[in-house]
């Protein structure tokens, strides 16, 4: 195993000035360029500064991680995001394994960099969030630490252990319904934000219906009297934790007066309980990404990556389009 002596040799620094960096002191006033390449030798060398993780090198501890890159964990049972971690801690219990919890940071690339490295002080950890820190996840993987996303991530050259919702067929599916019901002038309202479930949710969109025009939220208003006037008879819109491009559409309708289905079909793609369209098995995410980093931290042979299917919901927001 590495010493902070071969830290300091390679970085160029004294062994007190890496001990400084890797225990976390900022009080000490140091170039950041020289915090930075000390950080930089010690995850090339797989170093694990904590004391605590230094114990469990050779031996598990039942301990797992779970990283979100939010400054906050959603504990807040309102939060999209929250039935993830319910599912986490459902199954960490279950299994037998503590959880320790890691928030993100947003502060320069260095301090999340170091955030990332303090995951080893577990045995594996979860990560979730709409993007991947590139740099220090694959650091993590190159030591051979075990991680797993919840969500599909094809980064990294597509080498990122996930476990994710299949939101191609099931945007399919949802598109395939609404053709079935008699509508053939339908239109895509999504996000401006590029992450891997805003592109698979327009490829599985398109995959069904390949004319189907889509609009980027800008911060205008959609114009729902304007496609009703080219005949337009359904919206369909990308459920995401925020909810903006469902929000906006559902703003519009209520502006120009109209009601859903009797003057326009809307589906949500992954949205609130309920509403027409399909629904994340986010629970049975976590539980199923807890499976997987165990079976990764005790080498058992497994697939790394899992896609879940999408219960489809009716819901009252689809009908037949109107006869006009």
């Amino acid at each position: 195993m590495p010493r902070q002596a071969d830290i300091a040799r390679i970085a160029g620094v004294s062994q007190a000035t890496v001990s400084v960096v890797l225990a976390g002191n900022r009080t000490v006033r140091m170039a950041e360029s020289t915090r930075s390449r000390v950080l930089r030798v010690a995850e090339e060398l797989g170093y694990v500064p904590h004391p605590a993780a230094t114990r469990l090198a050779s031996s598990r501890a039942n301990l797992l991680g779970l990283y979100t890159f939010r400054t906050a964990f959603p504990t807040d049972e309102a939060d999209s995001y929250h039935p993830i971690l319910s599912g986490v801690e459902e199954e960490a219990a279950a299994l037998g394994q503590d959880l320790l919890l890691f928030t993100g940071t947003s502060g320069p690339d260095a301090r999340q960099e170091e955030a990332i490295r303090r995951t080893r002080m577990a045995d594996g950890c979860l990560f979730f969030g709409r993007h991947v820190p590139e740099g220090p996840v694959s650091r993590l993987m190159a030591s051979g630490f075990p991680l797993v996303y919840i969500g599909r991530r094809p980064e990294l050259e597509g080498r990122i252990p996930y476990v994710g919702a299949d939101y191609v067929t099931a945007s399919a599916q949802v598109l395939e319904r609404l053709i079935g019901l008699g509508h053939r002038e339908i239109r895509y309202v999504r996000e401006a934000d590029e992450a891997p479930s805003s592109e698979d949710r327009q490829l599985g969109v398109l995959r069904a219906a390949p004319d189907t025009k889509i609009l980027r939220l800008n911060g205008n208003p959609v114009p729902i009297r304007e496609w009703l006037g080219e005949g337009v008879t359904a919206v369909v819109v990308e459920g995401t934790d925020t909810g903006a491009a469902h929000r906006a559409v559902r703003a519009a309708v209520d502006a120009a007066g109209l009601s859903t289905p009797d003057d326009l079909s809307l589906a949500v793609l992954g949205g609130p309980a309920g509403t027409s369209g399909f629904e994340v098995p986010m629970r049975e995410m976590g539980r199923r990404a807890v499976r997987l980093l165990v079976d990764l931290v005790t080498e058992k042979t497994t697939a790394q990556q899992q896609l879940l299917w999408c219960p489809p919901v009716a819901g009252e927001d689809v009908g037949a389009p109107r006869s006009r």
